[in-house]
């Protein structure tokens, strides 16, 4: 299904678009770390890439400067348009294709060496684990899908309550159902230190999932 600006009434949409419209538009313009280390071992040959919740465009931008094209998607316009400035201004514009999707009810077509979903995560409910499975069946042949996930709330983290509770890694693994014709590359909870808006830092844990498509 291709997008549907139609769409733009929906209540993520509308969640997103005021979150961007109020961020710095220089927060999350620089590439995940695990992401970088995660293609650099383990897909270091470029091709199609999807790039799921992109955000402001750091992993899409430095995948489309290392080689990739990258459909890049977000359900909120005003992060896509930020994207493309971001790409004309790296010099990617013709690698990177912002698109819009409300994935709980639309999802571009076609098959991508490398899918990613880096903290995919929205408090407005849709079905998460039904995106990611049909993020997986997205994954060409010998494709790569990425998933890197909250497993602990920053403090200054406005998305998330107090009582919710973290799946680990192994358990977001198996909720995907994935089946036969997959190889786990990695599955693991490290610690990172991150940093927030306003320069505070924290220790967090992160889920890493990364999944070859053999079959």
């Amino acid at each position: 299904m291709q997008q549907a600006d139609r769409d733009t009434d929906t209540d993520s949409a509308a969640y997103w678009e005021n979150h961007y419209s109020r961020l710095d538009t220089r927060w999350g313009t620089k590439p995940n770390i695990v992401l970088k280390d995660l293609v650099t071992d383990l897909a270091p040959t470029p091709g199609a890439a999807l790039d799921l919740g992109c955000g402001h465009g750091g992993d899409a931008i430095w995948l489309a400067a290392i080689g990739w094209d990258v459909t890049a998607v977000d359900v909120a316009r005003t992060a896509l348009d930020r994207v493309a400035e971001g790409a004309r201004a790296a010099g990617v514009s013709d690698r990177v294709h912002p698109v819009r999707h409300d994935l709980a009810r639309t999802f571009p077509e076609g098959e991508f060496g490398l899918v990613s979903a880096s903290y995919f995560h929205t408090p407005v409910e849709i079905p998460r684990v039904q995106v990611l499975r049909r993020a997986a069946e997205a994954v060409a042949p010998d494709g790569l899908l990425v998933v890197v996930e909250h497993a602990s709330a920053a403090p200054w983290s406005s998305h998330v309550g107090p009582d919710v509770r973290f799946p680990t890694a192994q358990e977001s693994l198996d909720s995907l159902q994935l089946g036969e014709g997959w190889h786990t590359e990695r599955c693991d909870a490290p610690r990172r230190t991150a940093t927030g808006p306003q320069g505070q830092s924290a220790s967090v844990t992160d889920n890493v999932i990364a999944l070859r498509r053999t079959g």
